[in-house]
């Protein structure tokens, strides 16, 4: 509580949760079953849903210090397992390699065709959740698929053609620590291991989304520095918002999970403000209420805040 008391943020009371994985999809074209896991608070209706993508290599059961907030304070979360994560293994050589960032788009839109199944698999949940409010997040190559859900443009590697795969019914959209634009800013490393970077094209996003980036991010994908998960915001049109978070790297101070090894940041603080805006957030654009949002802007304007800054366009 001590770290959530130092952001000098508001925010609702906690409630307790259920978290049931894995709930297997049949995926046969994908060449492994989608596993899937369901977040959400015990009590509650009309529980807008957070669809959430991890990062390159994670899987279901990372991402804790987010989902676990979300999930108790009225947030039906669902997270899966995509083909780039380590525990598939897929190598250099694998022929869905280059499609990584398309499928993990499917694997998304499926879990929307199959909610009743996903429902029905959490105790008591059934009826409870608000398939209007769904909100796709993601963090690193993640926020790429929830930028992708609501109109990011990438221009597929082996066809060299750029199609609209945004989902109507996903309203808006939370990217954590994502990729900006390509182009002559991506380094060598970028063009061999993430060719689907080269062209992305923001204009035509137009939902609602917030971008978290960290001033401190410094990717081997770009020779920007941390200004390049920025893009995001800057490039998207429409109702838009960006969390500086003030020493923050890729990891934005451990959202990734507890202890987890690739956290080279690690500081509660900053993870509880991330925590917090994001919630704020949340329950802001899915309108549940605008209290805690409004305060987050009041309290994180002008940059004077010690841990971050908050604007909108």
């Amino acid at each position: 509580m001590t770290a959530y008391r130092r952001t000098g943020l508001t925010g609702p009371p906690s409630a307790p949760t259920v978290s049931v994985k894995p709930v297997v999809l049949p995926a046969p074209q994908r060449g492994a079953d989608l596993h899937v896991r369901v977040s959400a608070p015990v009590t509650g209706t009309h529980l807008p849903i957070v669809l959430f993508a991890h990062g390159f290599g994670s899987h279901l059961d990372g991402y804790a210090p987010l989902v676990d907030h979300w999930a108790s304070h009225g947030f039906a979360v669902i997270q899966t397992t995509h083909l780039d994560s380590r525990r598939f293994g897929i190598t250099a050589d694998d022929p869905r390699r280059p499609h990584l960032w398309h499928r993990r788009v499917q694997d998304m839109k499926q879990i929307l065709d199959e909610l009743d199944r996903l429902e029905a698999s959490v105790p008591g949940l059934a009826g409870r959740v608000d398939r209007t409010r769904v909100v796709a997040a993601g963090h690193s190559f993640g926020g790429q698929t929830a930028g992708i859900l609501v109109g990011l443009r990438v221009m597929d590697p082996t066809t060299g053609s750029a199609q609209d795969l945004s989902d109507p019914r996903v309203m808006a959209s939370i990217q954590l620590a994502t990729a900006g634009k390509g182009g002559d800013h991506l380094t060598p490393f970028a063009l061999q291991n993430a060719p689907w970077l080269r062209h992305q094209d923001f204009s035509h996003i137009t939902a609602p989304g917030l971008v978290v980036a960290g001033d401190k991010d410094e990717l081997p994908l770009s020779t920007r520095g941390a200004s390049w998960t920025t893009d995001p915001y800057t490039l998207a049109r429409g109702d838009k918002s960006l969390l500086t978070v003030y020493g923050g790297q890729h990891s934005l101070g451990g959202i990734s999970g507890y202890e987890a090894a690739e956290t080279t940041d690690e500081n509660p603080t900053r993870v509880a403000l991330v925590q917090q805006v994001t919630l704020a957030y949340l329950r802001h654009v899915t309108g549940i209420d605008h209290t805690d949002w409004e305060a987050a802007q009041a309290v994180l304007a002008g940059g004077s805040h010690p841990l971050g800054r908050l604007e909108s366009k």
